[in-house]
């Protein structure tokens, strides 16, 4: 009963109470273990303030306490037998957050955590006192460390790594940590990767691949910050994949059975979760010059938090004679015993601010280094069991968590620029200024046709005005003029009726004839006369006013016309703009591609292994560049599809320099997806790729657009298509002129891929193809040597399989064409690419039986019984023992040299 009562910490003990272990107190008693790191105080919701995490000792960080949280386990059924008559040997008072330890009935000692979890506490308490502030501060941007710490066979790996596929309520800490990170992430901006390691005999071994089991650890000289390369990093999208990752990590975990643990883990376990989540920036506010009290703000700026949550299940202390171990089992023990006690000492030397820390004594150590009197938030769980049988150990774990309490850590956020995300929105920007470019473009044009029209319009109806107002003049002169000369002749036979012949002669006797009448007759005839010169001289002068004004309307025109011709200028300008935009538009597109692409290689080269392929299409540049595009597919799409290829394949032609290579590596990018091959074929690229590769001297365009030819090479079609238009001439010329490495891969690769076609083999031989290949040999760089071996093989195979139906016979054209003494040399290469491709061009040469005897007197023979015993390719190795069993040449040369 009254151990029942110590564990639930509600009772009393009348024994004298020493003082607390950790001397100060104060300190402790202080800071409550769920207090949080004060939030950075931002312009704009979702920024951080600008920190960076440059050294351990800067300035700029916020100061942190590691928190120490004590966890009882209950007895277990062996423990309630062998400790039946005896009081448990902890005593807990939860709500005071003080531990008892008893020594005996009389005595005992009392401890302050942060927090006391009796055997009662469901493992959601755990989590959120424990956990939950530390995941919180990994989303904030701040580095975590969450660790379990105590005697075998108190609960650890339970606490932490428990899974509860048939319980939820039985979920450890990883997994509710996972839960709550991945609820707080957008999958759109941000990402989440894990890895899970075990330390296992002081070797880092990766739980996600047994295979990797001798990880190194790396630490940066600028920032002290540790990582493991070498170790597999899995993004996790759902709580699903976690869990699968989980169960496959605990499956490769090292445990045993011992006497104080059924399942005792025998390593450390370390799980930890990268998370990487994007936020804007503070804003810049700028003073005004002319007012101060104004000010300017820039935009925020995009960045990226990088975080680290490490959950550390250390392996349990134990007493060996307690434990029983021996044999191996102990040897596993003492490097237990010696990890931790090296963290001991190293939190030791932190408690009491000792100048020197011990941190490279363990390689647990080493990878906690940022966890103790580091940059990360620590919480420390340490377990502890009831039974008095184990007081020593149970002692032992309290002491450490309460040292553990005295160390502090100065947290930092880790922010970089995001530099993707600011391309992307540069790009958005990018295609919004030229739709609007565009759109303004179309309002211009539709202006310019309107003005043109309505001119054309005014000027038309001018001329017709002009028309009708001088015809219609012309008929009023001559109807007044006809109405003139009809009064004058009416009035003229007036006059004749009016005076007869009598009235003249009597008249004249008078000396009063018609004389004066017909004076006065004439005179005014000739006023008429005079009076219609003038009116039609007026009627001329105002049809000549009508010309001249008619005459400036075609002047008008031109006006109208010249204006035209400006505004046909300026179009024409903003063309030639629209023109050279698009082609910025195009190189800036393709850098970026082109960056994205060689990052990518250059991080694909770096995590290869080695492993290479057998066969023709093996190791070639181009497969290379193509599994280097894949995963970054979405940036070549969107070039294609706003571009177009028409375009692209237009700018081959381009009169600038620099805008033609970048198209030709834009198309080189685009070949290396088998989606685009055939469009670009159809398109005419490939007859101006080859045209480039005969006209252009420059070496950056014939290496980009060899390596174009390279990947279009791999389809079957396009290689007949190659060498019905010249491309083996214009390969082989390139080759012998070329001196770059890179230039001499890419001709290599392409006539790689060529001597992989049956159809070809005869046109490859009469057209320089195969000394071309063997020629690049000269330059001795391992990657073109590489691509010259994989030709090979490639054609030894073609031409073994020609032999084995019937359609080629003699002995084979590599030998005639001298390769054999350069594939002897280079059968036991020190690059395994080029000794692997070798080894199967040997194997493939051997099988036809008229090449016997001259791979014997050059050599191969020995060759051929090394593969068959030391190659590290299985296949290959088969190949060459069933080779040299089925050939009887080689069996009587072998009996002769006595080669079993």
């Amino acid at each position: 009963m009254a151990s029942n009562v110590y564990r639930n910490g509600t009772g009393s003990h009348k024994g004298a109470m020493r003082p607390l272990a950790a001397s100060n107190s104060s300190n402790v008693k202080s800071s409550s273990f769920k207090s949080r790191i004060p939030p950075p105080s931002n312009h704009s919701p979702g920024s951080a303030p600008l920190r960076r995490s440059n050294s351990a000792g800067g300035s700029g960080g916020v100061p942190g306490r590691v928190r120490v949280a004590v966890r009882l386990r209950p007895r277990n059924a062996e423990e309630s037998v062998a400790d039946a008559d005896f009081a448990d040997c902890v005593e807990l008072q939860p709500e005071l957050k003080r531990l008892k330890l008893r020594k005996n009935n009389w005595d005992s000692e009392t401890y302050e955590f942060d927090e006391v979890l009796t055997e009662f506490a469901s493992q959601k308490r755990v989590y959120e006192v424990v956990a939950k502030p530390v995941v919180e501060s990994v989303l904030d941007g701040y580095n975590g460390t969450v660790m379990a710490y105590g005697q075998t066979g108190t609960g650890k790996t339970f606490t932490l790594g428990r899974l509860g596929e048939e319980d939820t309520s039985a979920r450890g800490i990883m997994v509710r940590s996972m839960e709550e990170i991945l609820a707080n992430v957008s999958p759109e901006t941000d990402s989440v990767s894990v890895s899970y390691l075990q330390l296992y005999m002081e070797s880092i071994q990766d739980l996600l691949d047994p295979a990797n089991d001798n990880i190194s650890i790396v630490e940066d000289p600028k920032t002290g910050d540790v990582s493991l390369p070498g170790a597999t990093h899995v993004e996790v999208r759902d709580e699903q994949d976690f869990m699968e990752l989980l169960r496959t990590g605990e499956a490769h975990r090292i445990a045993a059975n011992t006497k104080l643990n059924t399942e005792s883990s025998r390593s450390h376990a370390i799980l930890m979760v990268h998370v990487k989540r994007s936020v804007l920036g503070a804003e810049d506010v700028i003073p005004s010059e002319t007012d101060k009290s104004s000010h300017f703000a820039k935009p925020p700026k995009p960045l990226v938090r990088k975080s680290k949550l490490v959950l550390v299940d250390l392996a349990g202390s134990e007493r060996v004679h307690k434990s029983g171990s021996e044999g191996h089992m102990l040897e596993e023990a003492k490097s237990i015993n010696l990890s931790l006690s090296a963290l001991g000492k190293c939190i030791n030397a932190l408690a009491e601010n000792s100048a020197h820390v011990p941190v490279r004594d363990s390689k647990l150590t080493r990878l906690l280094r940022d966890s103790f009197g580091g940059t990360a938030r620590t919480s420390l769980i340490v377990t502890i069991g009831p039974s008095p049988r184990h007081r020593g150990e149970t002692t032992s774990t309290i002491l450490f968590g309460q040292r553990a309490m005295k160390v502090e850590n100065m947290l930092r956020i880790k922010e970089e620029f995001d530099y993707k995300s600011l391309s992307r929105k540069l790009e958005i920007q990018l295609d919004k200024l030229i739709a609007e470019n565009e759109r303004q473009q179309k309002v211009f044009d539709d202006e310019v046709e309107r003005i043109n029209l309505e001119a054309l319009n005014r000027v038309s109806e001018v001329e017709r005005n002009f028309a009708g107002a001088l015809e219609k003049e012309r008929l009023k002169c001559q109807m007044e003029y006809m109405e003139s000369v009809k009064k004058l002749e009416e009035k003229m036979i007036e006059n004749q009726q009016k005076h007869g012949c009598d009235g003249f002669m009597q008249d004249k006797c008078n000396g009063e004839g018609p004389g004066s009448s017909i004076v006065e007759d004439v005179a005014e005839v000739k006023k008429l006369l005079e009076k219609e010169i003038h009116m039609r001289k007026e009627a001329q002068e105002e049809v000549n006013k009508l010309k001249s004004q008619l005459g400036q309307c075609p002047d008008s025109g031109e006006g109208g016309g010249s204006e035209i011709l400006k505004l046909q200028k300026a179009l024409a300008d903003e063309v030639r703009q629209k023109k050279k935009l698009e082609e910025e538009m195009i190189i800036l597109r393709s850098q970026m591609l082109q960056l994205t692409f060689e990052a990518d290689q250059m991080r694909r080269c770096l995590g290869r292994n080695g492993s290479a392929n057998a066969y023709g299409g093996l190791d070639s540049p181009m497969s290379q560049v193509r599994d280097s595009l894949n995963g970054h597919k979405t940036p070549v799409a969107a070039l294609f599809e706003q571009v177009g290829l028409q375009k692209i394949l237009a700018l081959l032609e381009s009169e600038d320099a620099n805008v033609r290579i970048h198209a030709v590596k834009v198309v080189a990018n685009l070949a290396a997806e088998e989606a685009n091959q055939e469009r670009i074929v159809e398109a005419g690229g490939l007859t101006s790729l080859l045209v480039l590769l005969r006209s252009y001297e420059d070496e950056n365009i014939r290496r980009v657009v060899a390596g174009a030819i390279a990947n279009l090479a791999m389809n079957e079609t396009n290689q007949e298509l190659i060498m019905i238009q010249g491309g083996i001439n214009l390969l082989s010329v390139t080759a012998s002129r070329a001196e770059d490495p890179q230039t001499l891969r890419m001709v290599a690769g392409a006539i790689a891929n060529l001597c992989g076609n049956d159809k070809l083999q005869r046109k490859l031989r009469s057209e320089g193809g195969i000394k071309a290949l063997l020629g690049m040999a000269r330059c001795g760089q391992p990657d073109v040597l590489s691509q010259v071996a994989r030709g090979i093989a490639n054609f030894a195979k073609c031409e073994s399989r020609a032999s084995t139906n019937g359609i080629k016979s003699g002995r084979s054209v590599l030998i005639d064409d001298g390769a054999l003494p350069w594939i002897v040399q280079n059968a036991n290469n020190d690059s395994s690419p080029i000794r692997r491709h070798i080894e199967l061009a040997l194997c493939h040469l051997a099988q036809h039986e008229v090449n016997a005897k001259d791979m014997i007197s050059g050599g191969a023979l020995w060759e051929l019984v090394r593969i068959s015993r030391d190659c590290s390719r299985e296949d290959i190795r088969s190949l060459a023992r069933r080779t040299l069993n089925l050939s009887p040449i080689f069996r009587a040369e072998m009996r002769r040299l006595r080669i079993e």
